[in-house]
This record gives structure tokens, C-alpha cells and sequence, in this order.
């Protein structure tokens, strides 16, 4: 009987597999068994003589095996569904692998090529039980997380020279980012780089030029060197404060801007619409991690 021997295909290791070196040293030697029955057929060109136990018989079951088993660790990494049942299929790939190796150690001596076949029996391979041996890490999509923020009220210092956090009062989206209570406080749920990025409308209610300063505290702790400082110059001075702070946080942090002046004719200013202009809030802060690239 004379079978053609088929190119032995490449041998996909499981990284867990891979990991151990008595494991990865007898994949290695499979393929370069294989590789060296290819060879020795002249490269698929050449009949492989039946000998009782026919060699291209064993190509062929080392073959199915081994794609078998490459079709196991390319699905899995997807479909964990099927783990459990590409695990059995796996193992059984192996033993025919095995299967494959005995029938080939006891296949006629080289007549051509470069010499002979190197030791072919496979060193023993410890069992594979549960699917824990071989089941690849699981995918974990990353979503990023996000919020928008504004108040729709005037904020004003009770007493000067005193730190107040600004608060919010409305929502506008928000996914892992949330008001807290009290609601100057934004909490994140994942750890993350954060860009938190603000704009706050600011207003003088009298003569005289007068101070704000606005920073950021993380957990209730001023932040060092955080500080802005703005200057509203006479009665009616406004200017926009806008800028942006980027943050490492863990998880269940919460973030506050925090203000003070020295003249309790500073506030923040929320107006109403009028048309054709829509309200405007007194301060509007959002919220990205999109600067975190790590899964989580």
C-alpha cells in the first residue's frame, strides 16, 4: 500500500503549554519528526512503502492531530463557550500524536537524506484532566469610562478666604463616573489616567478687582500645585476660567474642584436662556479615561 505523505503542518502551542519546558521540548521534537518524514518522502513526491505498519498512515494521524489540536487554540481564544469541549478533543488530539509517533519508530530505516530519524519516542506527557492545563486566559473587552456634569445654580462664597467645592447638580451622560454626596465629589469605578477638564462662568457683583482660585482635591487632599488663580477686574468683571487637570486614580476615588475668594462679591454664574442663546450653566466639567490604554 503507498500512501502520499502530505507537509507536516505547524504546531500551535498553547501558552500554558508553552510555559513548560519538558511540554515545549516535545512539541519541538514532533514537528521536527514530522518534518523529517516529509524530507525523507522527498518532500510528498516520493510513495512511502507499506511495511506492515504503514508510515503514511501515521502522517496521516499525526496530521488530523495536530490540526485538530491548532483548531482548538485558535477557538477557544474566542468561543469559550466551547472550552470545555475542544479540551477533550485536544487531548484526544494528543494521543494520536502519540499514536502517530510509535507507528513512525517503527517505520523502515532511512534509505535517503541526511541520516537518521532522531530518537522518536515521545517523552512522557503529563495529563491533561481539566481544562485549567490548556485553557487560554479570557478576552476582556475594555470600555472606557466617561461623564459630563454641569449646575444650573449661582454658587457663591459664604465667608472669604475659605475653601468650597463646586458643586453639580445634573448629569448629561456618564458611564463609570458619577456625583457623589456631597455633590461637589465625582467618583470613578475603575482605576484609570483621567482628563478632567472644566469650565466655570465667573462674575464680579461690585466694584474693586477681586480674586478666585480654583484647584482640585483627590479624596478630600489638596492636590499640590494645582492651583489657578484669576483676577475679575470692577463691577460686572467676568471671565471664563477653563482648564484641564490629567489624573491617575484608582477605583472608588472621587475628585472635587475647589474655590475660594477674597471678596464675597465673586461668584459663579449660572443665567438663564435667552433667546436665541441657550442657559448657561455656572460650571460644566467632563470626565474621560480615554488616555488609560491597560485591560482591565
Amino acid at each position: 500500500m503507498a500512501i502520499k505523505v502530505n507537509p507536516p503542518p505547524a504546531i500551535r502551542i498553547p501558552q500554558k503549554l508553552n510555559q513548560d519546558p519538558d511540554l515545549r521540548a516535545y512539541f519541538e521534537q514532533v514537528g521536527i519528526i514530522l518534518f523529517q518524514l516529509w524530507t525523507r518522502t522527498g518532500g510528498g513526491n516520493d510513495d512511502v512503502a507499506d511495511s506492515g505498519l504503514d508510515a503514511g498512515v501515521a502522517d496521516n494521524k499525526g496530521t488530523q492531530a495536530l490540526n485538530l489540536l491548532n483548531q482548538y487554540i485558535q477557538e477557544t481564544g474566542v468561543d469559550l463557550a466551547t472550552t470545555e469541549a475542544r479540551a477533550a478533543q485536544a487531548l484526544q488530539a494528543l494521543e494520536g500524536i502519540n499514536q502517530a509517533l510509535n507507528v513512525l519508530a517503527l517505520a523502515p530505516p532511512v534509505v535517503s537524506g541526511s541520516g537518521a530519524f532522531d530518537d522518536l519516542t515521545p517523552p512522557q506527557v503529563p495529563a491533561l484532566t481539566t481544562t485549567d492545563n490548556i485553557e487560554p486566559a479570557p478576552l476582556e473587552l475594555i470600555r472606557h469610562t466617561y461623564g459630563s456634569f454641569y449646575d444650573t445654580t449661582t454658587q457663591t462664597p459664604s465667608v472669604i478666604n475659605t475653601a468650597y467645592g463646586i458643586t453639580f447638580n445634573t448629569t448629561d451622560l456618564s458611564y463609570g463616573v458619577y456625583i457623589g454626596s456631597p455633590t461637589s465629589r465625582i467618583y470613578v469605578v475603575a482605576d484609570g489616567v483621567y482628563n478632567f477638564q472644566f469650565s466655570a462662568q465667573l462674575d464680579n457683583t461690585s466694584g474693586g478687582n477681586h480674586n478666585i482660585y480654583i484647584w482640585y482635591r483627590i479624596n478630600g487632599t489638596d492636590a499640590a500645585n494645582s492651583a489657578g488663580q484669576l483676577r475679575l477686574k470692577g463691577n460686572d468683571g467676568e471671565l471664563v476660567a477653563a482648564w484641564n487637570y490629567i489624573i491617575k486614580l484608582k477605583a472608588g476615588d472621587y475628585f472635587e474642584l475647589m474655590y475660594s475668594a477674597d471678596d464675597t462679591a465673586v461668584q459663579i454664574l449660572a443665567q438663564a436662556a435667552a433667546a436665541p442663546v441657550p442657559a448657561i450653566p455656572s460650571v460644566i466639567l467632563t470626565v474621560t479615561d480615554n488616555i488609560s490604554t491597560g485591560s482591565r
